[in-house]
């Protein structure tokens, strides 16, 4: 259920998405789908939070595979968005792109985005921690800005331009930080 979610909420958007198209696309009877899944809001939730936690298990082996080298392994996650950035199908953040489409800040597909910005916010302040005297704070929201600003360009303007020159940006601010003064 959560593969078919990912891939339709991610091509069409949450909104454009029944819950019998998804029960269609499964091949799961109803009634299991809702014992699973009480309600869309629920699924789309466990859709984000499956997402979330896939990425931030490929930030984590990017961290343990640059073992004592910050520097690398924020390195290593940026050329990671931008091979992303470049993906067929991209349509950018898919965080973002289900948040956008719900008013209410408590909903949860608001919710899951909340928590995985924050994730992603204390892995990068984890890293820049290392490098930086501040304790890291003030790089790892520089890298959060560009990183975000890079999903969103690439979808208007592709990954090139704007969306190249912010990952450009956060290499150059990571080699900056990783190199002692």
């Amino acid at each position: 259920m959560l593969d078919a979610a990912a891939r339709l909420f991610y091509a069409r958007g949450v909104h454009e998405v029944g819950m019998d198209e998804l029960i269609r696309a499964t091949g799961l009877g109803k009634a299991t789908v809702y014992r699973l899944y009480p309600s869309k809001d629920v699924l789309v939730a466990a859709y984000l939070r499956r997402l979330a936690a896939t990425i931030g298990a490929a930030i984590s082996e990017q961290i343990a595979a640059h073992d004592g080298d910050p520097a690398g392994a924020l390195l290593a996650i940026v050329d990671a968005i931008e091979a992303d950035l470049r993906r067929p199908g991209f349509r950018g953040c898919p965080f973002n792109n289900a948040s956008i489409e719900f008013d209410d800040p408590q909903h949860p597909a608001r919710a899951e985005a909340r928590a995985y910005r924050q994730q992603l916010h204390a892995q990068f302040t984890q890293l820049s921690a290392r490098l930086a005297v501040d304790g890291g704070e003030i790089l790892a929201s520089q890298l959060a800005v560009l990183v975000d600003g890079a999903y969103t360009n690439a979808v208007h303007l592709g990954p090139d331009g704007p969306a190249a020159t912010g990952l450009s940006l956060a290499r150059h601010l990571i080699r900056q930080a990783g190199t002692p003064s």
